[in-house]
């Protein structure tokens, strides 16, 4: 079966292929992605109208680049997915109505498919793919979650953001220093130059005794100390940077180890854009070595939002049973969706 995966959910459009096989998992055999960074740096953030409008223009392309890498043609494809949320709705509109157009011009069956879920089974195109059951940390855009994931389809939420999620407080913090759109990775990489113990941030709810996160505190005590150094901000940012970044990743850290324990589950899978971040996985791989625990993470260049994780979860989701690609080529959106009770 070859699923064509279409993601539209914010500001990349991607696309991919992905095979799936007799026995084993899907096979990814092409993707390509558009980022819109460039054009929103100006705005410093996403301007939705503008997402929308730059999909438009860059789907077609992109699902004839991939066809073309893979060696494909459009009749050889059986189920076109899509991401039907979460995310701006505008945005998922485009894609929703290019994949639902496209299987009505093929006779093909569509499936939306949960962008967290594509994240979460992200992991599964590495070399090193999980087996399951184990924990997830979902740390993507305004998401930040606990899983336990005993399958696909099959997961439980063990704790998550009651405000603001990581790749926000990155972001957010980042602003806050002056530095430009999108500032979390820029944060990171100043932070390589700067002191993590010069400044003594906040580690909201790290001794909570639960499995929930808080980074609004964070972000604030950032504005404060920013606007405490006046005129030597800018002599003293890598070491904020740095002071930030270890705030953020401690408590992603203690939390993580803490939902291994609570399950008794020997396995964590790292997903979403902050799971790229050196740190976070320097020293989860650190901890988790010392207690036998194994840690996945998706491909860097797969962290992103991108079409392959699309394709990936439908292909997975189909092989297990657990959706049925339709031939009703109406379709909606859900800008807000509950992974868990999907």
């Amino acid at each position: 079966m070859l699923i064509l995966g279409i993601e539209s959910s914010c500001d990349e459009t991607g696309v991919a292929l992905v095979q799936t096989q007799s026995a084993g998992l899907p096979v990814l055999l092409s993707h390509a992605l558009h980022s819109q960074i460039a054009m929103h740096q100006a705005y410093g953030g996403v301007v939705p109208e503008l997402a929308s409008r730059d999909h438009i223009r860059r789907v077609i392309p992109l699902a004839r680049e991939v066809l073309a890498q893979a060696e494909k043609t459009l009749t050889e494809v059986d189920v076109v997915a899509y991401t039907r949320g979460p995310g701006l709705a505008g945005a998922l509109l485009v894609g929703a109505g290019v994949a639902c157009a496209l299987g009505a011009s093929l006779g093909k069956p569509v499936l939306g498919v949960h962008h967290l879920e594509g994240h979460l089974l992200s992991p599964f195109l590495s070399a090193d793919a999980p087996e399951f059951p184990f924990v997830a940390l979902l740390v993507s855009g305004g998401h930040t979650q606990l899983m336990r994931v005993d399958g696909v389809g099959d997961y439980a939420l063990l704790g998550e953001t009651i405000d603001d999620a990581a790749g926000e407080a990155f972001d957010k913090s980042a602003k806050l220093m002056g530095l430009a759109y999108p500032g979390g990775p820029l944060l990171s990489k100043l932070a390589e130059q700067g002191d993590p113990t010069a400044f003594k941030l906040p580690r909201p709810l790290l001794h909570s005794g639960d499995l929930d996160f808080s980074f609004a505190g964070l972000k604030t005590a950032v504005l404060t100390q920013s606007q405490k150094l006046g005129e030597q901000l800018q002599a003293r940012k890598a070491d904020l940077a740095a002071s930030t970044e270890a705030a953020i990743v401690e408590v992603l850290l203690k939390k993580s180890l803490a939902a291994l324990q609570q399950t008794g589950l020997q396995r964590l899978v790292v997903a979403g854009g902050v799971g790229a971040n050196r740190q976070l996985r320097a020293q989860l791989n650190a901890a988790c070595a010392k207690r036998g625990v194994r840690v996945h993470y998706p491909e860097l260049h797969l962290c992103t939002d991108n079409g392959a994780m699309i394709a990936m979860a439908a292909a997975m989701r189909l092989q297990a049973n657990k959706a049925v690609a339709q031939y009703d080529y109406g379709f909606d959106v859900w800008p807000r969706w509950n992974l868990v009770d999907k």
